[in-house]
């Protein structure tokens, strides 16, 4: 492979944030690379490009849109959409999402609610507790060593012990003194902070509860020796470890999931994460169409007037070899635009449907799909589709997301993995409440409809969308 190849695929495997970062330091060390102003009044906008090039014939011209395919071009051309917000950790096993959310412990409905001291750090919102409440001084100096050794999220990163020993060099403290020390500081707020794991964090939490809370001391037991089995939603086993009632069991999860996991981020919320899309598709006079977003990149080219100095002067060897290398890279972002462009259009060409009519209509695609029509390897389409991100009217979606594969049916269709999935969760969320559908009887719907589907199948695909079993999806019927 030539150098140019080689930087071309290395270029073409990088996410936004990567390439920009790596652009900018090759142009501050390059001195034959330069900045592309860009035309008067073009601009950030990016270049369009047709999926299907309109035909003449049919009338219209390129500026015009059909009314009906319109959408907000106003949010389509941002060059950032926020992300979907992913699981972390298998957290979201036991915490909706409401309950999952930034927020501090309300004392009322158990819901956090948004932090009131905007900008301020879990630190300095509990060293300012600990000198406002009381603590006396010596309490104080255990209390931010203790603050000193949390995370971000609240809990002690590290053990008592270990704290000690850097305590030693400020006086003579003992360890039960530090522990008592830290029993108060897990009092201050947010609740929850100062707890070593994830069941001490919980019961913390619900130790502040009224003693007759229905649930409370049920839910305090969960904590102890069953978090384990309520993340793998092994609800039955739990009932008959703790010898419960289904109604027990439920009222003392609520109190569970209505507590928050990593409490710190009630007073510093976490960023929130942002995608920058690599192409927009839109739908022009009836066709879709592909937009590659150049704004998110600098424009780069050769700096001509030292190019011109350089020539033919055997003296600046280095010059010479920093042009050629500029040369390349200006070549090589051409080669990863082009790419880009090619693939993205393989792929709404082949998911025109999803696009149109959503989840159910999506065909199934591999990689060798597509790299037998752009006539490229299966390894190079793998890296163009790896966090590159396309901006649709129904949301902001990774390459690889158009990507399943394949179950054929009984005439002979091939049906999308994707396709069935959306399939499971309508029939799901179209079930009687009281009488949820089993696997077997999920299967059976689905080769109604001429998909055949072993009943494993379905159970994998449901617990791939985190849909509990029947038995757990059942609703008792109002009192």
């Amino acid at each position: 492979m030539t150098p140019q190849l080689q930087q071309a695929i290395r270029l073409l495997q990088l996410p936004v944030a990567e390439l920009n970062t790596q652009l900018e330091q090759l142009l501050a060390e390059n001195v034959m690379l330069d900045l592309e102003e860009p035309a008067p009044g073009s601009g950030d906008a990016p270049v369009e490009l047709d999926a299907r090039p309109p035909d003449p014939a049919e009338g219209g011209t390129p500026d015009d849109e059909t009314p009906a395919d319109n959408w907000d071009d106003a949010d389509s051309e941002s060059p950032l959409a926020a992300a979907p917000a992913g699981d972390e950790d298998g957290e979201s096993l036991l915490w909706s999402e409401a309950s999952g959310s930034g927020g501090s412990w309300d004392g009322e409905d158990g819901r956090p609610e948004p932090s009131d001291r905007a900008n301020e750090t879990l630190h300095a919102h509990l060293l300012w507790q600990l000198e406002t409440e009381h603590f006396e001084p010596r309490e104080v100096l255990m209390g931010q060593a203790l603050v000193d050794a949390m995370n971000d999220a609240g809990y002690l990163t590290e053990p008592l012990p270990s704290i000690l020993e850097t305590l030693q060099k400020s006086g003579d403290f003992t360890l039960e003194e530090l522990e008592q020390t830290l029993r108060k500081v897990q009092a201050l707020d947010p609740a929850g902070v100062g707890a070593r794991d994830l069941g001490e964090c919980i019961r913390i939490q619900l130790a502040q509860l009224a003693p007759n809370v229905p649930g409370r001391d049920l839910a305090l037991a969960i904590t102890v020796d069953g978090l384990d089995l309520v993340a793998e939603q092994q609800l039955g086993m739990l009932r008959r470890r703790l010898g419960v009632s289904e109604e027990d069991l439920d009222v003392a999860l609520a109190l569970i999931r209505n507590c928050h996991p990593k409490p710190g981020l009630a007073v510093q919320p976490s960023a929130p994460d942002y995608i920058v899309p690599d192409v927009f598709v839109r739908k022009r006079h009836g066709r879709w169409t592909v937009d590659v977003n150049r704004s998110i990149t600098p424009r780069l080219k050769v700096n001509q007037a030292y190019a011109d100095m350089v020539r033919g002067d055997s003296e600046h060897a280095t010059l010479r070899n920093q042009l050629q290398e500029a040369r390349w890279l200006v070549r090589s972002l051409e080669i990863r635009n082009d790419t880009l462009l090619k693939v993205a259009m393989c792929i709404v060409d082949r998911q025109a449907a999803f696009l149109d009519h959503g989840e159910e209509a999506m065909r199934p695609m591999v990689l060798r799909d597509v790299a037998d029509l752009v006539e490229m390897h299966e390894s190079t389409i793998s890296r163009v589709t790896a966090n590159k991100y396309m901006h649709t009217p129904r949301g902001v979606f990774e390459f690889r997301h158009f990507f399943s594969s394949q179950v054929t049916g009984d005439d002979g269709s091939e049906q999308s993995s994707t396709a069935i999935r959306a399939r499971l969760r309508k029939l799901i969320s179209q079930e009687d409440p009281k009488r949820p559908l089993s696997d077997s009887q999920l299967a059976d719907l689905l080769s109604k409809q001429g998909i055949q589907v072993a009943r494993r199948t379905v159970a994998k695909y449901r617990e791939a969308m985190h849909i509990e079993p029947s038995s757990e999806r059942r609703r008792r019927p109002p009192r």
